[in-house]
Parts: C-alpha cells; sequence; structure tokens
C-alpha cells in the first residue's frame, strides 16, 4: 500500500519505520525537513510538501503536536482537504480535542474524501517493540479495512469504539489524564518512601510485579525512582497540552475535575523549572507548591 505519513517526533518517526519494514511504499513530510533522512535513508520517498504528499497517496496518516498544527496541514488550499485524492483517507493519530475531530471529518465528507480517528497510546519504546495500542473511530468499513495497517504500524491492539468520530479521541483523553495521575501517585509514593527511609525502587518492583502489575506501572514507576527524566520521551509542555484538552473536553461536557486541575498547576510548575523535562515528574511540580 502506497502510504503518506505527516508528523516525524519523537513516536511518528518508529511509527513510520514500522510501515516502511512491513512493506508498505512510504512517502514522508515534516515541517522540518532534516527529520525525513533517517527514513529516506531505509527506502521512503521524501516529498516536499502537504499539497504533494495529497497528490501521490490515497491513504495519509498524520501524527502531529496538537489542534493548532493538524488543523493547518488539513485545511486551506494547500491543506490535505482540498488535495486528497477522490476517496482518499486521513487517518488521524494526534492526541486532540473530540470537537475538531469531528469538524476535520465534516470537511473530509464534504470534499470526497475520509477521516478515521486512530490515536494511539504508547512511547517511543512501545512503538519499537510493536506494543502500542490503537483505539479507533468513524466508518465501520474504515475500521475494518485500516486494522492491519494500524497492526503494521506497531499496534499490539486496534481497540474499537465505533461510527461516532469523537469516540477514540475522548478515549485517549480520558487515557492520558489517568496516566498523569498515575504518575502523580508514583511520584507522590517514592518520594514518601525514600524520604521515610525505605527504597523506593524496591518497593516499585514489588508494587508493579503485584498489585499495580501493568505496563504503565512498570515502565514508569522505573523511570520516576530512576530519576529518568531526560532525554523527554514525552515532555512536558506536551503532558500540560494534553491536560488542557482533558479540561476543555470536560468544560464541554459541564464536568467537575478537581484532580485534572491539580495536575495542570503541578504541570505548570514543573515546566517553569525545567521545560525539557519527561511528563513523568509532574509529581516534583508539586514538591514545594
Amino acid at each position: 500500500m502506497k502510504i503518506g505519513f505527516i508528523g516525524l517526533g519523537n513516536l511518528g518517526t518508529p511509527v513510520a519505520e514500522n510501515i516502511l519494514a512491513s512493506g508498505h511504499e512510504l512517502y514522508v513530510y515534516n515541517r522540518t525537513a532534516s527529520k525525513t533522512k533517517p527514513l529516506v535513508d531505509k527506502g521512503a520517498i521524501e516529498v516536499g510538501s502537504v499539497k504533494a504528499l495529497a497528490a501521490a497517496c490515497a491513504v495519509i496518516i498524520t501524527m502531529v503536536s496538537d489542534d493548532k498544527a493538524l488543523k493547518t496541514i488539513t485545511e486551506g488550499a494547500d491543506g490535505l482537504v482540498h488535495n486528497m485524492q477522490p476517496g482518499g483517507v486521513h487517518l488521524s493519530m494526534s492526541t486532540i480535542l473530540p470537537l475538531t475531530a469531528s469538524a476535520l471529518s465534516q470537511l473530509h465528507t464534504q470534499n470526497g474524501s475520509h477521516y478515521l480517528a486512530t490515536p494511539v497510546f504508547g512511547r517511543p519504546e512501545a512503538a519499537r517493540a510493536h506494543k502500542l495500542n490503537f483505539v479507533v473511530s468513524g466508518d465501520a468499513n474504515l475500521r475494518q479495512q485500516f486494522e492491519q495497517l494500524l497492526k503494521d504500524a506497531g499496534g499490539a491492539g486496534v481497540w474499537d469504539f465505533g461510527d461516532n468520530i469523537t469516540a477514540a479521541n475522548t478515549v485517549k483523553l480520558c487515557g492520558n489524564f489517568t496516566i498523569a495521575a498515575a504518575l502523580e501517585a508514583i511520584g507522590e509514593s517514592a518520594a514518601l518512601a525514600s524520604n521515610s527511609g525505605v527504597d523506593a525502587a524496591k518497593m516499585w518492583n514489588f508494587f508493579a510485579q503485584t498489585i499495580f502489575n501493568s505496563p504503565i506501572y512498570q515502565g514508569y514507576s522505573k523511570i520516576i525512582t530512576g530519576q529518568q527524566f531526560k532525554p523527554a520521551a514525552f515532555s512536558a509542555p506536551m503532558g500540560l497540552k494534553d491536560l488542557n484538552l482533558v479540561l476543555s473536553q470536560a468544560s464541554q461536557v459541564n464536568q467537575n475535575m478537581p484532580l485534572g486541575d491539580l495536575l495542570k498547576r503541578h504541570m505548570l510548575e514543573l515546566i517553569k523549572k525545567d521545560p525539557e523535562i519527561d511528563w513523568s515528574a509532574v509529581y516534583q511540580g508539586g514538591q514545594n507548591s
């Protein structure tokens, strides 16, 4: 399959590499052109614009930083929507507002193309190990048609959330909120153990094999107890962006999220201390508040 890919960041690059390694013909575009070189060296084809990519490929995957970036490459005279092949499909892996997904889906439909929400759970190391999880919503035929491509992209699981285009991005926001809460809890508990004379790494090794036996706790507890916050696989500013999306969605549905508000405050304080740190250090933002 001829696939176009936009967004070669920390996670986008290994996902694109997986697609290329699975035998697909891969065309790549990135705003910072130098980031395409590792893919080109492995056989991908670089194109110079979003417009050219849309013309070359019937299937385009985007993994960009936020709603604004996604709208920029999708809308406008040189964007995906107005330049995609008739019947082309746009798979969006970005963490965005459900409202943004709905608006872009409508725009694609009006212009004879399709939009499928495919946000992803997992850090770069999970992508390289093919242990990502994709959550998918949109047209039923498209969900079925592209399940294998998402597995080729590194998906250990592809989870179907039905026809409502906003569902997958709602699930993604709920998941990232819950992860942020877990990071805060791991960090606070590790600090409490250390300050009480207990080996926090040993404690979390015990927890991660018993009562918190899951990849999130296993992976992040090692990062937090080992203070391995740089280089950031997912930076604190990106974590703050996601918490803002969570709170925006909560506002849309008139839901109070006091824990979300607390996590946002801690992330803001963390960024003041070090904007390049990994979001898993979020608990440090509350240590002096």
